[in-house]
């Protein structure tokens, strides 16, 4: 696989397991692009709907995704602290200078004192009945959603303290 190249924009684009497009963030700046880890950042671009509705972020983000694991990273910087939006997803895929996901419904809120809330419980099961995601992949999304709240327990990775403010500093550089 080929890496995006700290500097370029990128789209970010998100499927769900039946293939469908879901959703696509306009534009996001690479700062960091390898084969295993892509980290962007963006501030007020345009989000598609697959519905053709659009709106746009209101605060800078910066976005973490790993190719081994099944789970992405969005820290929101806002007034009152850094905000982070976890989506229990498939590794990314880097093609056509875009970063490609299957969003698996679960989602994870975590506030700026670390403490989080699972999310859409509900749409996740329908979604698994509907498409018939197989139980090995249930395991799979289970047990990744466990690796990611230890990483918020832990403040590991992207939730270690300073990780979302060194990259803004970064991205800040390129505006």
């Amino acid at each position: 696989m080929v890496a995006p190249i700290p500097g370029t924009n990128i789209q970010i684009q998100s499927y769900k397991h039946n293939g469908r497009l879901h959703r696509i963030w306009t534009n996001s700046l690479v700062l960091k692009g390898t084969e295993t880890v892509v980290i962007g950042a963006n501030d007020r671009t345009e989000v598609k709907e697959s519905d053709g509705r659009s709106w746009f972020t209101r605060e800078p983000a910066i976005c973490y995704f790993h190719a081994a694991h099944w789970f992405n990273v969005i820290g929101m910087l806002r007034t009152d602290g850094i905000y982070y939006y976890c989506n229990i997803s498939s590794p990314f895929l880097y093609e056509h200078r875009a970063i490609k996901y299957i969003d698996y419904d679960l989602d994870v809120k975590v506030y700026p004192d670390m403490t989080y809330t699972l999310l859409d419980e509900d749409e996740y099961e329908l979604h698994r009945q509907q498409m018939k995601y197989p139980s090995k992949l249930d395991y799979i999304l289970h047990h990744q959603l466990n690796i990611l709240v230890r990483w918020v327990r832990q403040r590991y990775g992207p939730f270690s303290p300073g990780f979302v403010d060194e990259w803004y500093e970064r991205y800040l550089t390129y505006r």
